[in-house]
């Protein structure tokens, strides 16, 4: 966005106005940094869902819940069942977030 600010002077000489205009260019916000690595949604922790661009600690919780509730994300596109990422969200977290089955603990069957 471009603001153009013109201020008018007036030459205390010889009492001439003059016109100084001035371009002030905003610069965009800061991006949100991405996460360090791929983010598997059935074994994230509430602190690594939050890394995600635009996923806030309320989200994480509600992905932690659905995963409770549905067994795990069987698709990436099983993210956008939970309240709060839309279409537009789960573009941009698209290239952050895989789906992997949970490991089994050693012993268990």
């Amino acid at each position: 966005m471009r603001n153009v600010l013109r201020v008018l002077l007036v030459c205390a000489a010889c009492a001439t106005p003059i016109i100084v205009s001035a371009q002030q260019t905003e610069k965009p916000a800061a991006a949100t940094p991405a996460p360090k690595a791929v983010v598997n949604l059935n074994t994230a922790s509430v602190d690594q869902l939050d890394e995600l661009p635009g996923i806030g600690r309320a989200t994480a919780q509600r992905i932690i819940e659905y995963r409770q509730k549905n067994g795990g994300f069987k698709k990436i596109e099983d993210l956008m069942n939970v309240k709060g990422v839309g279409e537009k969200s789960f573009l941009k977290l698209k290239p952050f977030i895989a789906v992997a089955p949970k490991a089994d603990k050693p012993g268990e069957r």
